[in-house]
C-alpha cells in the first residue's frame, strides 16, 4: 500500500527553492544542521509564504502554519532528542528562525516566543549550575512540558512585557506569584504578548514574594500557566503596523493558582540564565536577520522581472539599480557576518567582547533589516508598494523589531557605549 502524500510535502515539490541564507559548506554548518534548517526553509517558502499575506492582513494569529510545524517536528526543535525532539543547540535554532522569517516574520517571531519556553529549559539549563537534586526534579518537570509539545503539539508561548523596566531586567517583574500549599496563586498583567488566546501555555515570568518579603530580581520564576486556568483573561484589540499576525494581545492573571509542577525553572535558575547567558535575549533577531534576506531577495527578483505577481519587465539595465542592489548586498553581508558570529559564541559566561557582539547584532539585525527594506521600497519604486506584493509587509514588519524588549535598539546602544567605557563596578566618583 503506498503511502499518502501530504498536501504540504506535494506543495515543496512544485517550488524551485530558493539557496539557504547561511551556505551549509561556507559557514561550516554539520549535515545534522544543515538538514534541520533546510527543513525549516522549505516549509517557509513552499506554505508559509502564501499564507503570510492573509495572516498580516486580518491580523489572524497563523494556526495552520502551527499544525505544519508540529507535523514538521519543529514544535520541538529544541528538545532534546531523549524526550522526541530534534536536539538541536542554539545556533541551529537561529538559523532555522532566520529561514522562516524569510518567508513570514509573525510565524518565525511568535515560534521564537515558543521555542524558548524549549531552550531556555532545555540546552540553556543543561549548562547552568544546579545540584543532584534540583537537576533530577527539573529533569522529571519539563519532561512533562516536552511530552505535551511532542505528542500533542501544545503550544507554549513567552509573554515578557509589562509596560515598566522589568522586561529590560532594572527591576523585578511586577507579576507576583505568593507561595501557598501545593503551588502558587500568581497576579497581574503582560503586554505585547505574543499568541495571547492561541497559546495552550503562557510561560510567564514572575516574582515570588512571601508574605513580607520585597520584590527582588532574583525571585523570578519561570512558570507555565494553562490558558484555560481560571482567572487568565485575554482583553483588549490588536491592530499594530506590523506583526499582525502575533496577535499579541495584553494577558490578565487574577488570582491563577499554579501547581509546583507548572515551574519551567527551579528556583533561582531564571536568574542565574538572565546573569550567566545572556544571549538568551538575542533570539528575537532570527525573524528579522530573515526579513533582511528577503527585502534583499524581493529587489533582486522585481528588478530581474521575475516577481511573482509582476509583469515580467526587467529594470536592472539601470545604473541607479544596480547601485543600490549592490548597496543593500553589502548592508546585507555585514548583518549576516557579524549576527552569525554572535549567535556562534552564545554560551554560558560569555566574555565582555562577546556580550558587546550579541548586542551589536542585535542593533544590527534588527535595524539593518529595516534599512534593507527602506532602500528596497525606494530602489524598486512605486509598483512594488501594493499590498498584493510582500514588499510592503516585510517593510512593516521589519521596523517593529528595534523596538522589542529587552534589548531595543536605544537599550543596545546604551549598553555597548556603557560597558565599553567602564569596567564592572567602575565609576567616576
Amino acid at each position: 500500500m503506498t503511502a499518502p502524500v501530504s498536501k504540504t510535502a506535494t506543495a515543496m515539490d512544485k517550488i524551485a527553492l530558493d539557496a539557504p541564507i547561511f551556505d551549509p559548506s561556507a559557514f561550516r554548518l554539520s549535515d545534522e544542521q544543515t538538514a534541520i534548517i533546510a527543513q525549516a526553509r522549505e516549509l517557509g517558502q513552499s506554505i508559509f509564504a502564501g499564507r503570510a499575506a492573509a495572516y498580516d492582513r486580518d491580523a489572524k494569529f497563523p494556526t495552520e502554519n502551527y499544525a505544519d510545524l508540529h507535523r514538521a517536528g519543529l514544535l520541538g526543535i529544541a528538545i532534546p532528542k531523549k524526550h522526541g525532539g530534534l536536539g538541536a543547540d542554539y545556533q541551529t535554532y537561529a538559523l532555522s528562525a532566520a529561514e522562516i522569517g524569510r518567508y513570514c516574520g509573525a510565524t518565525a517571531l511568535t515560534w521564537n516566543m515558543h521555542v524558548c519556553s524549549t531552550l531556555w529549559t532545555g540546552p540553556l539549563a543543561d549548562d547552568l549550575d544546579m545540584d543532584a537534586e534540583t537537576r533530577a526534579e527539573h529533569e522529571r518537570r519539563r519532561a512533562v512540558h516536552y511530552k505535551r509539545i511532542v505528542n500533542d503539539g501544545a503550544i507554549y508561548s513567552q509573554p515578557f512585557s509589562e509596560g515598566g523596566a522589568a522586561a529590560a531586567g532594572g527591576v523585578a517583574f511586577g507579576t507576583e506569584a505568593k507561595p501557598v500549599n501545593g503551588g502558587w496563586i500568581v497576579n497581574g498583567k503582560k503586554i505585547f504578548a505574543s499568541l495571547s488566546g492561541h497559546a495552550d501555555y503562557y510561560g510567564v515570568l514572575c516574582t515570588e514574594i512571601a508574605e513580607g518579603e520585597k520584590a527582588s530580581r532574583r525571585n523570578t520564576l519561570y512558570l507555565a500557566l494553562p490558558a484555560k486556568a481560571d482567572g487568565v483573561a485575554v482583553v483588549g484589540d490588536w491592530d499594530p503596523l506590523g506583526m499582525r499576525g502575533t496577535v499579541s494581545r495584553t494577558l490578565l492573571f487574577r488570582d491563577v493558582f499554579v501547581p509546583e509542577d507548572a515551574a519551567l525553572m527551579p528556583r533561582g535558575v531564571y536568574f542565574q540564565a538572565a546573569m550567566r547567558w545572556p544571549h538568551m535575549f538575542l533570539t528575537l533577531s532570527p525573524t528579522y536577520m530573515g526579513l533582511a534576506q528577503a527585502a534583499y531577495d524581493f529587489t533582486v527578483r522585481y528588478l530581474r522581472g521575475e516577481a511573482a505577481g509582476t509583469p515580467p519587465v526587467k529594470r536592472r539595465m539601470y545604473p541607479t539599480k544596480q547601485i543600490a542592489v549592490a548597496q543593500m548586498q553589502i548592508k546585507l553581508e555585514q548583518v549576516k557576518a557579524i549576527w552569525f558570529q554572535a549567535i556562534t559564541e552564545a554560551r554560558a559566561n560569555p566574555s565582555k567582547e562577546q556580550v558587546l557582539r550579541a548586542y551589536a547584532a542585535q542593533y544590527s539585525a534588527m535595524e539593518g533589516a529595516n534599512e534593507i527594506a527602506t532602500l528596497a521600497i525606494r530602489t524598486c519604486g512605486g509598483q512594488a508598494m501594493l499590498k498584493s506584493l510582500p514588499l510592503e509587509r516585510i517593510y512593516r514588519d521589519s521596523r517593529c523589531g528595534s523596538l522589542m524588549l529587552p534589548w531595543t535598539a536605544e537599550l543596545c546602544l546604551d549598553r555597548i557605549g556603557r560597558d565599553a567605557l567602564y569596567e564592572t563596578d567602575e565609576s567616576d566618583d
